[in-house]
Order: C-alpha cells, then sequence, then structure tokens
C-alpha cells in the first residue's frame, strides 16, 4: 500500500468511516477534517498486510493545527476504510513518533 493510493482516494472522496472511528475521533476530540488533513500531508509507518478484511497500515500525519495524528486505516473495494485514528502517546513512541519504543 502507498500513501499515493490512500491520498487519492480521499480526494476522489471515496472514504468510508467506520462506527469504530466515528466513536473514537468523538472521545478524543479529533474533526474528520483533521483526519482527511492528515492523510495528505502523512506517511506511512506500518503496514499490516494479513489484516481482514482488507489489508491496512499506519500513517502519521499532521492536522491543520499542525499536530501530529496516527491513523489507521485500509483499501478495499475501491475506498479508503478509516479504523481508528489518535494523537500519539510520548511514552509509546520514538520522539520521530514513527518508532514505537521497546518496552
Amino acid at each position: 500500500m502507498e500513501i499515493t493510493d490512500l491520498q487519492k482516494l480521499c480526494e476522489n472522496g471515496s472514504i468510508r468511516w467506520t462506527g469504530h472511528i466515528l466513536k473514537r475521533l468523538m472521545q478524543r476530540g479529533i474533526f474528520q477534517a483533521s483526519v482527511v488533513q492528515a492523510i495528505r500531508s502523512g506517511e506511512i509507518i506500518e503496514q499490516y498486510p494479513d489484516d481482514y478484511p482488507y489489508p491496512s497500515c499506519l500513517l502519521l500525519g499532521t492536522t491543520e493545527a499542525r499536530e501530529a495524528l496516527h491513523i489507521v486505516c485500509g483499501i478495499g473495494e475501491g475506498k479508503v476504510w478509516l479504523i481508528t485514528a489518535y494523537h500519539p502517546d510520548p511514552d509509546e513512541w520514538e520522539s520521530d513518533l514513527k518508532t514505537r519504543r521497546v518496552k
């Protein structure tokens, strides 16, 4: 999966918001527009090729407010399926927000 594939689908409006991500966005005070912006500016930092029902990935992007955002999403049926989004926890991620801290 390539970031450009995700970005093109977002630009075309080919986005599926799962119930899970919508619930988490509300809990975390993250706007849907922030998720789309983070995909536009993002890069894939982990790939999950064996996820079901579609391969997925974790990407790091920035919101319009320049806040870091992690997004888990996949591509299937010609759409981006958004699974969850969160602000990375510095206790779990190195300062680059791309590398998981070893526990």
